[in-house]
C-alpha cells in the first residue's frame, strides 16, 4: 500500500470524524482498491457494476449453478472505490445519523471489502434489498451451502469481531 493512499485515507477519516484507532480496534485490514476491474453488467437498480477479475469468473459460475437449481441470485453491489464509500457516509452525517451508528453498518473508506473488487451484496426476488431477511431466503439457504465452492464467504456473520451488523447479503471471494 502506498504512503499517499495511506495518506488519503487518514485525510477522509479526519473530514468524517473517524477515530485514527478504527481499523485497529475494528481489527479491520486497509483495502485496496482494485485495478484489475471487468464489467459485471448491472445490478438491481440498473447501474453499471464492476469487480475483480477472478471474483466475475467466480460469481458467474456460482450464479449460473444457483440458477440450475432453480435460485435467483441478483447483484446489489460489488467494487466501490474509497471515494464512493466515502460519499455513502457522508450522506448518512447530512441525514443526522452519527459516525458510530454509521460504521456498525458500514466499513470507513479504507477499510472496505468491496474496494477490492471481491465483496459482493447479494439479494434475491423473494427479499428485501440489505435486510436481515435475507437469511430466511432459499437463496441464502444456497449459499450457505455451496459458496464456499466457488471461494465465497460471508464476511460479516452474527457477533462477527468487526463491529459490524450482521450481513447475510455480504459475501467476499477468497481467491
Amino acid at each position: 500500500m502506498s504512503t499517499a493512499f495511506k495518506k488519503l485515507i487518514e485525510e477522509i477519516h479526519k473530514e468524517l470524524g473517524i477515530p485514527s484507532t478504527y481499523g485497529e480496534k475494528r481489527k479491520l485490514k486497509i483495502q485496496n482498491e482494485c485495478l484489475n476491474l471487468r464489467s459485471a453488467g448491472v445490478d438491481i437498480f440498473d447501474r453499471e457494476i464492476s469487480m475483480e477479475e477472478t471474483t466475475l469468473s467466480s460469481w458467474t459460475k456460482m450464479q449460473s449453478a444457483a440458477s440450475k437449481d432453480g435460485i435467483e441470485l441478483k447483484l446489489v453491489s460489488a467494487y466501490r472505490s474509497v471515494e464512493y464509500q466515502k460519499n455513502l457516509l457522508l450522506n448518512k452525517l447530512n441525514k443526522g445519523l452519527k459516525i458510530n451508528d454509521i460504521l456498525k453498518v458500514n466499513a470507513a473508506p479504507g477499510y472496505s471489502e468491496h474496494h477490492s473488487g471481491k465483496a459482493l451484496d447479494l439479494t434475491c426476488p423473494e427479499s428485501e434489498c440489505l435486510e436481515e431477511s435475507f437469511e430466511l431466503t432459499l437463496a441464502f439457504a444456497w449459499l450457505e451451502r455451496y459458496a464456499e465452492d466457488y471461494a465465497f464467504k460471508m464476511s460479516f456473520p452474527r457477533s462477527n469481531d468487526y463491529g459490524l451488523l450482521y450481513e447475510p447479503w455480504h459475501w467476499c471471494h477468497q481467491e
